[in-house]
């Protein structure tokens, strides 16, 4: 990944963003799962519509749970946003950012905008750059219990 000095895009308009994609343990034992390959192809296309974002990475967690934050690709992601390389985070959807809602709230409300870091979820037309605090604080968690719901397998009736 190329050395990029702190969040200096900004001034000029630039994001320096790095791909986050993660799949579960059920895929984990192929070298590298067909989802992880879309999620990826998914948000390069992403880049390639925006050209105000430089990427600057794609970090895969292939067969970690999205039930915590210690993975390793996620924990390398994070160092590299400590360390200025990166200021925007790109994911295809919420759930594969993270399936704990509070755990995942805490990134996008308190510590991604404490570090000044954009976060971005395609599928849920999700960007922190435009986001309204008052709405997202209500429908982000609620479209991540929605998420887990259909993942559990469980219906409300």
């Amino acid at each position: 990944m190329e050395q990029i000095g702190n969040n200096s895009g900004k001034c000029s308009g630039v994001w320096h963003a790095c791909g986050y994609v993660r799949l579960s343990h059920e895929d984990g034992d192929r070298e590298e799962s067909n989802s992880v390959t879309a999620q990826k192809e998914l948000i390069r296309h992403y880049f390639t519509r925006h050209p105000e974002m430089v990427e600057c990475g794609m970090r895969v967690d292939d067969g970690f749970s999205g039930s915590g934050f210690d993975r390793p690709a996620f924990q390398a992601m994070m160092a590299d946003v400590k360390a200025g390389k990166i200021d925007c985070i790109v994911v295809k959807d919420l759930s594969r950012f993270g399936r704990n809602y509070l755990d995942a709230g805490e990134y996008m409300e308190r510590i991604f905008p404490f570090l000044g870091v954009r976060f971005i979820a395609i599928n849920d037309c999700y960007d922190s750059l435009n986001s309204n605090k008052e709405t997202d604080s209500l429908m982000i968690p609620f479209k991540n219990l929605i998420k887990n719901i259909d993942y559990l397998g469980k219906v409300f009736c």
